[in-house]
This record gives structure tokens, sequence and C-alpha cells, in this order.
């Protein structure tokens, strides 16, 4: 008999007639296991009759915005709990691992029309709740009321959720007023400094003190970033770890070897939102390169010569080639490692060591890469295309304090230039003509290279790289300068030799190397500053200040919301096993352990108002200011891919918040009037952001204007700049010799044997240009670690999409927001249309590679397109 009860409970068999004064709803519920490694087919069919009934499972109680309760005027009337009834099996979840149940409500014209629902889970365990959905609700013209709450529910604690409405605090039905506090006052947690647990929702701030592990050894400990004028910081969320042994102003870390703890490092839960595939899990994948791949390259790496030596060698990394012995290491890795993670990213004994697959730079042509043309042409469309400038004086002026590093004014002149300069250009008439750029990572590197030319394994050289805009839109380098502090110190200035574009012969192997040189400079600065710094660290304290000041009815938070998604997660994972004292950056990339001390030097410089895309361009002088385009500015190289469709995808950001804000706020006044947004702005400011907050450029936020800049340029930085930085990695850098992240060897010269071999070309110079740039192991390694890093995940949610379609009642937003998805689409065709213009030439290139890491992919409603390695689509947020 309790065996045919529940049957009918699962399948709705005992259906009950709706009556007056019931509304039914459906709930859309995923169970913890399965998000569980090993459990990714299952549901809450498995298990299902210890969360259905009332004794136990789930309960919601709805709360009246209307109706006052009798017994609390300021608060709305409650109706009775009401408890998941059956599973609709009937109906075909949205994704895999949901289940859908109908939940049935005593409730009347008489309570009004309900804004809230409080939940409570007395199941053994947390599950995940998405959405409740309510019909035939009295007083609605549709008579549905939907709640969004993408939000695990752990056993014990009442839980609010708001209807879908949006609302500013001034508006707020009054009956919701103090729920609405209440939430935001949870999630502040300021009452709870303790170590926080995974059920814990708390968003607080905390400085960069967890990067070392003073505990571990002398050789581990790291800087503090934030809190100091010497070394500011973005701040990140607490984790409230207690403080290291060795060190009380550094927080412990969690020991590599507990791989589990470690990937559950805290980050408020409902910011581990938790993927429903494999591929997905991304915390596994760096993981395992720390704990699996990482130990078996170094005991590869000892029992071969240790060095590629040819570029066939490097090549033959992606056939397979590289064999991994049946070892005890590997088992052991098993056991530490889920077995189905495993096996998807190492080998069992005999098979191939790793299955990489080939960059796109080398598909076309294994050499193309080599040519002056696609050196140049990376600088506009490859995977840091955000550093090139106008140059605007010559000689090339330094801006480093002479007081204290000397005279670091460029060596290149005229003279050197001029053989290759067209059209019998003078330098000045170049510069007059907008067609004189630099790619300066001179002042960037200096003060640094005394300290990191003693890290071993290094040779690293400060560069300046001379260029020339053609007639025909594409770049041609003038030439390189390579410079080291000065042999008598830094007070002195440097050292430099310039080097021109030779062809062939000895000087035409040196010239190869020079932008070796150059492109190590321009991929640590990439990884460093353009990915790390510009969008990774500083979007984190907008989102901690968005979940603490904003509520989640407000409509800044609702704007917002889609691009912190996992923001927090890819953060915390990357301090623990990435960014940290050891962790794989180091190891792969020169500028070792100083390079997050040298990010929170360039922090100091960071203006918010200069991230959004037509500034960035006016500063670096690749435009200029232009009232008659719709974009505000005028490009002043024409076919600069990054640029060109970065515009129209700021443009089209732009006209959505501003179409979306003028809902909300009519007129400043409104704006002036937002308790809410004021307390979030001066959070980001006083606290996010507060290493910087006496500096003069922030905006007032006064205006709606103002809001609407801001709003802008965070979703751009979020959302387009990443893609353009993080994507692209694997297809331009997973051949590092395109890319390298190290050069180890100084510039050889007449006398030494490796002048010599440069001198008899072929594959002795081949092998001097390799034995210099990044070493075989660190190679695998980062190649391993960016293949990773540059994949879509199968559940992406790209720009113009939300993963909740219900995200809002308001049809006056979803109305807008239509609009900025059409617009997108519209992009993507454009591109595409671009990237076929043969007079468009870096677009492809040499290596027939067409720019896509802007293609928004908005159209791509099942992420079958951009899932993997495409280089191609704009996800709402830093998720990886």
């Amino acid at each position: 008999m309790l065996l045919h009860g529940f049957f009918d409970r699962l399948t709705g068999k005992n259906k009950e007639a709706w009556k007056e004064g019931r509304i039914r709803g459906t709930a859309v519920l995923v169970k913890q296991a399965v998000l569980d490694i090993g459990d990714f087919s299952a549901s809450l069919l498995d298990g299902v009759h210890n969360i259905l009934g009332k004794d136990d499972g789930v309960s919601f109680v709805l709360v009246s915005a209307t109706a006052p309760d009798p017994s609390n005027v300021t608060r709305g009337k409650l109706g009775n709990p009401a408890h998941l009834e059956e599973m609709v099996v009937t109906m075909k979840s949205t994704a895999a691992g949901e289940s859908v149940f109908k939940v049935t409500f005593d409730w009347d014209a008489s309570h009004g029309i309900p804004g809230a629902v409080l939940v409570r889970n007395t199941y053994r365990s947390e599950f995940l709740l998405k959405t409740l959905t309510l019909e035939g609700v009295p007083g609605k013209p549709d008579g549905t009321v939907v709640f969004v709450a993408n939000s695990w529910i752990y056993p014990g604690a009442d839980r609010v959720f708001f209807a879908n409405d949006t609302y500013l605090p001034s508006k707020m039905p009054p009956l919701l007023v103090q729920y609405r506090q209440e939430e935001l006052n949870n999630l502040r947690g300021d009452s709870t400094p303790r170590e926080y647990k995974e059920h814990d929702r708390v968003y607080r701030y905390d400085y960069y003190n967890d990067i070392g592990d003073p505990d571990k050894g002398e050789e581990y400990a790291r800087p503090i970033l934030g809190g100091t004028q010497e070394l500011p910081y973005p701040r990140r969320g607490r984790t409230g770890r207690p403080p290291a042994e060795k060190d009380p102003k550094a927080e412990s870390r969690i020991p590599v070897y507990l791989v589990k703890k470690a990937l559950e490092i805290y980050v408020p839960r409902d910011e581990r939102f938790g993927h429903l595939k494999l591929s997905d899990f991304l915390g596994y994948s760096l993981k395992a390169i720390t704990e699996a791949i990482l130990p078996i390259i170094r005991t590869y790496v000892d029992t071969t010569p240790k060095e590629f030596d040819s570029f066939q060698d490097i090549y033959n990394l992606y056939d397979g080639l590289l064999q991994v012995p049946d070892s005890p290491a590997l088992a052991e890795i098993k056991k530490k490692i889920p077995f189905q993670f495993i096996k998807s990213i190492l080998p069992v004994a005999g098979d191939d060591f790793l299955n990489l697959p080939l960059p796109q730079v080398i598909k076309s042509d294994k050499f193309a890469w080599r040519t002056d043309e696609e050196f140049t042409r990376e600088m506009l469309a490859g995977v840091n295309p955000v550093c090139i400038k106008r140059v605007t004086e010559f000689p090339i002026k330094s801006t480093l304090d002479q007081s204290v590093y000397g005279d670091h004014t460029s060596t290149i002149t005229e003279d050197q230039i001029r053989p290759y300069l067209e059209e019998g250009l003078t330098v000045k008439q170049a510069m007059e003509s907008n067609r004189l750029f630099i790619l300066d990572h001179h002042d960037n590197f200096m003060p640094y290279l005394e300290r990191i030319n003693k890290l071993e394994g290094n040779y690293i050289y400060a560069s300046r790289t001379l260029l020339f805009l053609k007639a025909d839109g594409t770049l041609k380098p003038l030439t390189i300068e390579l410079s080291l502090p000065h042999p008598d110190g830094i007070q002195y200035g440097a050292e430099s030799t310039v080097y021109p574009p030779v062809k062939d012969g000895v000087g035409g192997q040196i010239w190869q190397l020079a932008k070796a040189y150059a492109s190590v400079n321009d991929s640590a600065w990439h990884q460093l500053i353009s990915h790390w710094l510009n969008t990774h660290a500083v979007i984190e304290p907008f989102v901690i200040a968005t979940n603490r000041q904003l509520s989640v009815v407000h409509p800044v938070h609702k704007l917002l919301s889609p691009h912190y998604r996992d923001t927090m997660n890819i953060n915390a994972l990357a301090r623990t096993t990435l960014i940290n004292a050891g962790g794989v950056f180091e190891l792969t990339v020169f500028p070792g352990k100083y390079a997050l001390e040298m990010s929170s030097v360039v922090y100091k410089d960071w203006k918010l108002t200069d991230q959004g895309l037509p500034d960035d361009l006016v500063k670096r002088g690749m435009a200029v200011r232009d009232p008659s385009s719709s974009y505000g500015v005028r490009l002043l190289i024409k076919d600069y891919p990054y640029a060109v469709d970065g515009l129209v995808i700021w443009w089209a950001i732009e006209q959505w918040v501003k179409e979306y804000l003028a809902i909300y706020y009519p007129n400043d006044g409104e704006l002036r009037a937002d308790k809410e947004l004021e307390g979030w702005w001066k959070e980001v400011r006083e606290v996010g952001h507060g290493d910087l907050k006496e500096k003069a450029w922030w905006p007032k936020m006064q205006t709606v204007e103002e809001l609407a800049k801001t709003c802008t340029t965070i979703i751009w930085v979020a959302s387009a700049l990443h893609a353009a930085v993080n994507f692209g990695q694997y297809p331009y850098a997973g051949y590092l010799p395109n890319r390298p992240t190290v050069s180890r060897r100084k510039m050889p010269v007449e006398g030494e044997k490796e002048y010599a071999q440069l001198e008899e070309g072929g594959e002795e110079a081949d092998k001097v240009f390799i034995h210099t740039i990044t070493s075989q192991f660190q190679t695998i390694l980062g190649i391993t670690l960016i293949e990773i890093l540059s994949k879509h995940a199968s559940d992406e949610v790209y720009l113009g999409q939300r993963d909740t379609p219900e995200w809002t009642s308001d049809s006056k937003a979803l109305e807008a927001f239509k609009r900025f998805g059409t617009r997108l689409v519209e992009i993507e065709k454009r591109i595409t249309a671009m990237n076929q213009d043969p007079s468009l030439k870096n677009r492809n290139g040499p290596v027939n590679m067409p720019y896509t890491l802007l293609y928004p992919n908005t159209s791509d409603l099942t992420g079958e397109k951009g899932l993997g390695l495409t280089g191609m689509g704009i996800p709402n947020s830093v998720s990886i």
C-alpha cells in the first residue's frame, strides 16, 4: 500500500480536482548528487521518496506583496506550507539532471499577490532550486508568478526568494521591504568573522594574502597584495581560513595533496554553480595538472634529453608520440582524482601521453607563423591585441623615473629605420600621417629585469618593436630594440641593441630571435596584465559589492549578475593552483615569483574609466574622437580586427544598457535617490578597489549617463574583453614557438658557438632558436594548461543569452534584451562577411586563421557550435 501510494505520487495518478482557493505550481530542482563525479545521469528520481511529502523534504510558504500579515502588519501575509507532491515525469526537463515537481498552494484572493516565497529543506542533503512557477494566481492578469532561485538550499535554514519583478528600493512593496533588507544582511555576513564552510553564502573582502605559503618554506613566501600604497590590489573574496603559522598576516593554504578540499576552497555557494557534464569540471582539470600531469612531465623530461632539438620534435606533441610508462605514480594519482575524469585527460599505461590537438596557427601552414606579416598581424588580431600604440614622438621616450633608473630613451634612430619606411617618407611624415606604431614593453619589464634574470633559466630582454602601417592596411616591422639594465647599475639606464628586419643569412636568423624575445615580453604581459589583472582580478570586487549592496530585485543587479557567473570560483581555483607560489604560472612564464608583485605595480595606474574600448583605443592613439561616428571614435588602422569587431560589440552593449536603465531611471533624480546604488558604488570605490579610492578619475555616480557608462564597461570587460584575451590562447599559443613564454639564453654574438650555428642555418639555426625559448618541460606543461583554459564549456551562456528566460517579468526589459540579441546576431553575420573579404588582410593573415574571438555566438542556442577549442564566442562572464 505504501509503495503503491509512492508511485501514485510519483506519476501523478492520484490527481485531485483543482478547487477554489488553491493555485498550482511547478518547482524545478537538481539534486546535489547529480553534480558529483560519477553520477552525471542521475536525477531526483533516485531517492525521490525522501524529498516528497509533508514530514520531510521541501516546504514552500508564499508571502503576499499586497496583503499584510494580521500578526505583523509590516510584513506580507503568509500562506500555509506547501510540499512537493509528485514528479512530472511527462514534462521534458530543460537540462540533464533536472526534475520537475508539482506543488499545490492554499491561496485565494484575500491573500493578495505573492511577492516572495520562503523555502525550507528538511531533506538530508542540499539541492539546487532553479525555479518555482505559480499558475492561476488571483489578481495577476496572466495568472503567473515566477520565482527564479538558481540557488543551493541546505538543510535547516529558511531561504527567501522574490518573484522575478524588478524594484528600486523606493518602489519595493512595503510588505517585502524587511525581507529585502534581511537577505542583504545575510549575504554581507559582517557578523560572522570565521572560517566559512561550503554551505555559507557570505560575501566579504580580503587581501591577496593567500598566494604565498610561508609555512612551506621561505622560498614560497610572497608579498601580500592589497592594503598598502606600495602594493595595491583589487580585493578578493574572503575565505576566513586561519593565518599562517610563520606569518600571521598571510592566510594559511590548503595542502595540495588534499585534492578534494583544495577544490572546495570557499566561495559563496551559489558562485560555485556546478556544471552537469564531465568535460566542464574545470577544477578537476586544474588539479589534474598539478597533481598528475606535472609529475609525469617531470618524469618524462628526466628520462629524455630535456630539450626539443627541432620544430618537428615540437610538432610531434600533437601526434601523440609521448609515451607514458606503466608507473606506480600514475596509479597513485588515479586514487586521488576520480577515474572518469582522469581517463578523459590522462593515459593508461601504453596509451599516448597527451592527446593535444593541433593548434589553429599551424593547421594551414607549419611555418607561416614565422613571417613578419603574421608577427605584426597578431598585434591587431592575436591573443593580445590590446597593447599596440601609435607613435607620437621620436625618439621614443621612457616614462621611468630618471632619478631612479637613469635615461631610458630609445636608441632607435631615424637612420636605422629610414631604409624600411615606404613611399620615401621621413619618420616625421610617418608620424604625422598616423603610420608609425609600437609594441613597447621596455618600461614594463626593465625595473624587474635584474631580479628576473637571476631566476634559474631566465635571460629576458626588455623590448621595443617599431612598426609601419603599409598602404594595404597591414603592418611591417621596422626594427626591434632589446635592452638590459646597465651593467654598472640600473641608475645608469640601459644597454640596448637595435636589430633590423633582415630576411636572409645570419642576420635573418638573428631577426627571428629578436622577434622571439619580443614575443616573450608580450606573452608575459598578456597573461599577467591583459588577462589576469585587467579581467579576472578587477571584476571580482564588483561581484562582491553587487551581492552585498544590491538586492536581487534591483535592476542593476539583474543587469550585471549574468556577467559575474563563476568568476569568484575560477579566481579561487587560480589562487589554489595557477598564480600561487610554485604554481603553474610561476613555472611557465618568465616573471616567476615576481609575477603577481609586478601586476600590483601596474594596478597603481589602473583606471576604470580607461577600460571601455573607445577610451582605451584613444588612450593608445589607435583611434581619435569622432562625434559623427556611432562609436564616438574613428580608427586609425581601419583593418584592426579586434577593434573593428570590438567597437560594434561595445555599441550593442551600450545600447542595451541605456535602453534597460531608462526603464527604471527616467531621470538623474531617481538615480540619486537610490540608496542601494549609493551603497554599492561607495563600497566598490572605498573597499573593493579601496587602494585607489582617492583617485580623481572615479565617476561620482550622480547621473544615469555615469551609471550606463560604468555598467557598459563592466559588461565589456567581463564578456568581450575577456573572450578576446582568453579563448585564443591555445589557437595562437598552443604552438609555443609562436608565443614563447620564456627566453633562456642571450642573443648570440659573433665568435660564439651559437652564432656559428646561426651562420650554418637550417637545423642548426633552428636548434639555437628552440634552445633559447621555452624549455621542453615548460612547453608541455604550458600548452596542457592553455588547452583547458581555451575551451568553451557545454553549458556556456553567451552574450545576448540568459540561463533563465524568466529572469525578469518586465516586458519592456525583455523587449530591449531581445533587440540586443538581434543586434548581436547581425554582428555575427558582419564578422563572417569581413572574414571572407580578401581586401581585409589582417582578418586571416598568412596562417589562414579567421578572426572570430569576438564573434558573439548569440545565435548558438544549444552551445554546440562554440563548444571546445573553437576560438569563437563571447561568454557573458569571466568563467575560465
